[in-house]
C-alpha cells in the first residue's frame, strides 16, 4: 500500500512538473506554424488532459500572454496610452517605449518594446490545443468543461483583437497543426483582411458568450465572464463600424491589397449594417441587467450641483438615476483609486490583476518626487482644456487666469488650494479627479515619518518649485505642468505605501457611449439576436449619453441635436470620461482624426518660470523640448510588423509606410 501511494504521488509530481515546464515554453513567431515543438510535448499533453486541475493550469498558461492593461506608461505591454496625444513621458527608454512612437523613432527592427506578435500567437495555439483535447478530461463537470471551452474561445478572440489593434489585419492560424512533412510554403499564411479578422474574432467571442459563466467568485475576478466577452464584442463591433475601417479612409488603402486574390485589406465601401451590429452588441450588455454606472451617495460635504443639472433632469429624467442624490466627485474617483474593490463595483465588467505597488504602477510615474514618485508623466494643455466648466459649458480662459483663487475650497474630500490659479476654478468634477496641476494638493497620508511636509504636498511645478528633479536623476521632472491623478488615492505615498488598484479594462460607461455613438450613426432599422434598433432614436441615445453626464454632475441633453453635432458631443465626452485609460489612441485612429490631433503644437504651462513669475508660468506655452516633439503620418495608424516575423513568413506584407 505504501509503495502504491508513493508511486501515485510520484506520478502526480511528474504531471505538475510537466505543466510547469509547459507554462514557460514559448513558440517563436516563426514556429506558430511549426509542429515540431507540438509533437515533442505530446507525452506531457497526454498527462495534462487527464486531470481538470492540470488542464486549468494549462489554460492559465495560455492566458499568461495577455497584456497587463493596467500598466499604462511604465513597462506597458502596448503603446496605446503612452503614445496617445494626451501625454508624453519624461523618459525615452525601453521601460517607456511608447514615446518612441510619438517621436517617430519606432522601426520594424525595434523589438524591445511593443511587439507581442509571437506571444499572442503562442496564447492562441495553446487555447486551440485545449479546445481540441478538452473532451479527454475525465474528472470535470459538464458546466466546468463548458466554462473551460468558453475561456479558451475568449482567449483566441481577445488575442486576435490585440493583434488587430496593434498591427491591423494579421494571419489567421489554422486550429489544427500542420502535418510533420508540410513544406514552408504550406505553413506560410497570408494576412487576412480587416473584416475577415473581425469576423473571426466575433465568432470566437460569440462562442465564449455561449459557454462562459455569467459571474465569478472573488478569487476568480480576473477570469472572463459572459459579460467580458459581450463587452469585448461591443468594442470590436464599434471599431469595425468606424469610418477609418468602414470605407472612410479616403482611398488611402485602395492599393493595399492581398497578393493572392486582390482583396482590399481595409474595406473601401461603407456598410451601414456595421453600425447596427455595434449598437446591438452594446445593447446586449445593457440587457443583461448586471452592470450599472457606479455612484457614491451624496454626503454633507458634497458641493452644490449647478442649477442647469436640475433643469435638464426635470426636462428629461432617467429612471432610477437621480443626479441630485449622488456625489459626482466620489462617483468617478472611486472607480480608479482603490477605494471600492472591483468585485463590489457593478460598473466594472472586466479587469486585470491589481497594478504593481511601486514606481512601475500608474500612480508611481505621476507622484511627485517628494512623495517617492518618478514625477515623469506629462499631460497636455489640450487635455486640461477639454474638461467642461462646472455648469457643463465649454471651458474658456477666465480674465486674470493666473491669479490665485484666494481661499481654500473643499468638496467631496477634495481641497482646491488657495494658491491654485483661477484657470482651475469652477471646473467639472472629473477634472479634479484626473488632473494634477500647479498648486494642486497631494495628501499622501500613508507616510508616517516625522516630516509633515511629505504628507500633504502642495505641488509646485515652477522651475524653483518643490517638484524639481533629484540631484542624481536630472530628467525626473514634469515638462508640461500637468499630470494624471486619476489612479492616485489620498493615502498613496511611495515613502509610505500605495493602495492596491485593479484597472477596469471594460466598464459600463464605455458600453453606454458605444451604444449612443452607434445609434447616432445608424441609418434606419437593424435586427439581430432578436433585438431591433432604430438609428437616431432620441430616447435611446439621450438615455445612454445623459447617464454619463449626470454621473459627472453635468447637465444632460434635453433634445437630440443633428447627427453631426451629436457626433462631436460623443467624441468630446469620450475624451473626458476615458482620459488616460487607453481609449484615445484607438478613438483618434478609428475616426480618422489622428493626423489633425497629433500634428499640432504640444501645449502646456511655462515650467521655466520661477515662483516670483506666476503670470509667466501660467501662460500657455508651446513645449519645444526633446520629449514634446510630435509626429504622425499615414503609417502611424498601425505599428510596423517586426522584421523578424517578416523574414520568417514570405507571404507577410508590411504595413503601409513602414
Amino acid at each position: 500500500i505504501i509503495m502504491k501511494t508513493y508511486i501515485k504521488n510520484i506520478h502526480a509530481i511528474i504531471e505538475i512538473l510537466c505543466i510547469s515546464l509547459l507554462s514557460i515554453i514559448q513558440f517563436s513567431c516563426s514556429n506558430y506554424l511549426d509542429v515540431d515543438d507540438y509533437f515533442k510535448q505530446t507525452t506531457q499533453l497526454d498527462s495534462i488532459f487527464k486531470r481538470k486541475v492540470l488542464t486549468e493550469q494549462y489554460i492559465n498558461g495560455a492566458a499568461s500572454y495577455l497584456p497587463n492593461e493596467g500598466n499604462l506608461w511604465t513597462l506597458s505591454s502596448t503603446p496605446f496610452q503612452g503614445a496617445s496625444d494626451e501625454n508624453f513621458t519624461s523618459f525615452n527608454d525601453d521601460r517607456h517605449a511608447a514615446i518612441k512612437f510619438l517621436l517617430d523613432e519606432m522601426t520594424p527592427f525595434y523589438e524591445t518594446g511593443y511587439f507581442n506578435y509571437p506571444n499572442y500567437y503562442t496564447g492562441i495555439r495553446k487555447a486551440s490545443i485545449v479546445l481540441q483535447r478538452i473532451n479527454e478530461v475525465q474528472d470535470i463537470s459538464d458546466l466546468d468543461r463548458r466554462d473551460f471551452i468558453g475561456r479558451c474561445c475568449f482567449l483566441k478572440g481577445y488575442y486576435y483583437f490585440q493583434l488587430l489593434l496593434q498591427y491591423g489585419p494579421v494571419p489567421i492560424v489554422p486550429d489544427e497543426a500542420f502535418a510533420v512533412d508540410a513544406s514552408v510554403e504550406e505553413m506560410s499564411i497570408e494576412r487576412a483582411t480587416y473584416d475577415e479578422c473581425i469576423n473571426h474574432i466575433c465568432h470566437n467571442l460569440e462562442k465564449a458568450v455561449e459557454y462562459l459563466y455569467s459571474s465569478r467568485p472573488t478569487e476568480q475576478i480576473t477570469i472572463p465572464t459572459q459579460g467580458a466577452a459581450l463587452a469585448t464584442l461591443s468594442r470590436v463591433r464599434l471599431y469595425a463600424a468606424s469610418p477609418w475601417f468602414n470605407g472612410g479612409s479616403g482611398g488611402l488603402y485602395a492599393d493595399w491589397t492581398r497578393k493572392s486574390d486582390g482583396a482590399h485589406f481595409i474595406s473601401q465601401t461603407k456598410d451601414n449594417e456595421k453600425w447596427g451590429k455595434a449598437a446591438i452588441a452594446a445593447k446586449r450588455v445593457m440587457n443583461t441587467g448586471l452592470y450599472h454606472l457606479y455612484t457614491a451617495k451624496r454626503k454633507s460635504d458634497t458641493g452644490q450641483l449647478p442649477e442647469t443639472v436640475a433643469q435638464a433632469y426635470a426636462a428629461r429624467p432617467i429612471s432610477e438615476f437621480n443626479p441630485m442624490e449622488i456625489d459626482p466627485y466620489r462617483s468617478y474617483a472611486e472607480i480608479f483609486n482603490g477605494d471600492v474593490p472591483v468585485e463590489m463595483n457593478e460598473e466594472v465588467i472586466y479587469s486585470c490583476r491589481p497594478t504593481q505597488s511601486g514606481k512601475d504602477a500608474p500612480a508611481g510615474i505621476a507622484l511627485p518626487g517628494l512623495m517617492g514618485g518618478m514625477n515623469g508623466l506629462n499631460l497636455t494643455q489640450d487635455v486640461a482644456d477639454a474638461f467642461c466648466m462646472a455648469d457643463g459649458s465649454d471651458y474658456s480662459l477666465p480674465a486674470n487666469h493666473w491669479e490665485p483663487i484666494g481661499t481654500d475650497k473643499k468638496f467631496s474630500g477634495y481641497t482646491l488650494k488657495a494658491n491654485a490659479a483661477k484657470m482651475y476654478d469652477n471646473r467639472e468634477m472629473r477634472f479634479y479627479v484626473s488632473m494634477g496641476f500647479n498648486h494642486c494638493l497631494w495628501p499622501g497620508t500613508s507616510y508616517s515619518g516625522n516630516d509633515n511636509s511629505l504628507k500633504n504636498v502642495e505641488v509646485q511645478y515652477y522651475a524653483d518649485g518643490n517638484a524639481g528633479p533629484p540631484a542624481n536623476f536630472a530628467v525626473d521632472y514634469n515638462h508640461s505642468g500637468y499630470t494624471c491623478k486619476k489612479y492616485v488615492h489620498p493615502e498613496d505615498n511611495l515613502k509610505g505605501s500605495l493602495k492596491p488598484k485593479s484597472f477596469p479594462i471594460y466598464r459600463y460607461a464605455e458600453i453606454l457611449l458605444n451604444y449612443a455613438e452607434a445609434m447616432n450613426e445608424l441609418e434606419g432599422n437593424y435586427t439581430e439576436n432578436d433585438i431591433t434598433v432604430t438609428g437616431r432614436d432620441e430616447d435611446e441615445i439621450l438615455d445612454a449619453f445623459n447617464q454619463i453626464r449626470y454621473r459627472a454632475g453635468l447637465p444632460g441633453l434635453t433634445t437630440l441635436p443633428s447627427r453631426e453635432i451629436m457626433r462631436e458631443l460623443i467624441k468630446h465626452e469620450r475624451q473626458i470620461e476615458f482620459v488616460c485609460e487607453g481609449h484615445r489612441y484607438h478613438d483618434l485612429r478609428r475616426w480618422g482624426d489622428a493626423e489633425h490631433a497629433y500634428n499640432k503644437p504640444v501645449l502646456g504651462m511655462n515650467i521655466k518660470a520661477r515662483k516670483n513669475e506666476r503670470e509667466a508660468f501660467h501662460t500657455i506655452t508651446t513645449l519645444n523640448d526633446d520629449k514634446a516633439r510630435r509626429y504622425f503620418d499615414y503609417k502611424n495608424y498601425f505599428c510596423p510588423i517586426p522584421k523578424s516575423a517578416m523574414n520568417k513568413n514570405s507571404k507577410l506584407v508590411q504595413n503601409p509606410g513602414w
